[in-house]
């Protein structure tokens, strides 16, 4: 329905909220009986791309220029032979041509970025987890707030992707100012975000990118958990230099 206009997204120097309302697909090389919900990616001011892909029965993605990540939001996947449903994932690393295909209709989260490598360590390999196998601890001793790691927190990884769920009423401690930036797709529930200085209403489906030193923190709202995918780069220097 046109809305004369009006919309919840939002797009600043240091954060970008892209909601439903906004959003356009179109498929990126390789990609057959699929399309892409481009979120984030350089030109919008980010070192990495972030997109909801949609497949149709037996839709494939491209090849990928870099690493890439995929949480399976919906239906099946198969990625590099290993079997994937809703809740589950893949890393799979840059070089690496890894099929990634879908046996009905699904949706997934993809992350891509180029590796930085680091001196002293080998790149990461291919796995696959579920995040329902994953411990959720809480976050600085909150138990109102937990914390997944899908990706293992060792320094081979220049990347971390995380899921966060919040009780009703919770929220972050603090306001958070950091060299790293986020990419987050609320997955359920919703609440309050501050980016920059703005405060802004979100809900399930809606994609946030936080750029470095972006002030930013959540709150979450109304009688069911709010739950989001989160990414951010990690474990390199902020000169970008191999240590």
């Amino acid at each position: 329905m046109h809305q004369l206009g009006n919309t919840r997204s939002v797009h600043r120097p240091d954060h970008l909220l892209h909601t439903p309302d906004t959003f356009v697909r179109a498929p990126l090389p390789g990609m057959r009986d699929a399309t892409a919900i481009v979120h984030i990616a350089p030109a919008g001011g980010a070192a990495f791309t972030q997109y909801t892909a949609e497949f149709e029965p037996g839709g494939l993605l491209g090849p990928a220029t870099g690493q890439r990540f995929i949480y399976v939001l919906q239906g099946e996947l198969e990625a590099n032979g290993r079997e994937l449903s809703a809740g589950d994932y893949a890393y799979i690393q840059a070089g690496l041509a890894a099929k990634v295909s879908a046996r009905g209709a699904a949706r997934a989260a993809v992350i891509e970025k180029q590796y930085m490598p680091i001196a002293g360590e080998s790149a990461p390999a291919f796995f696959a987890g579920s995040e329902s196998t994953v411990e959720a601890k809480a976050f600085l001793g909150d138990e109102t707030l937990h914390v997944r790691t899908l990706l293992p927190d060792v320094p081979a990884f220049d990347c971390a992707v995380n899921t966060m769920t919040f009780q009703p009423g919770a929220s972050l401690p603090m306001v958070e100012i950091h060299v790293m930036e986020h990419g987050l797709l609320l997955l359920q529930g919703g609440g309050i975000y501050r980016l920059g200085d703005s405060w802004y209403s979100v809900t399930a489906g809606d994609f946030i990118w936080m750029g470095p030193y972006c002030p930013q923190w959540f709150g979450a709202l109304g009688k069911t958990p709010a739950k989001y995918l989160i990414y951010k780069d990690w474990n390199r220097h902020p000169l970008g230099e191999s240590r």
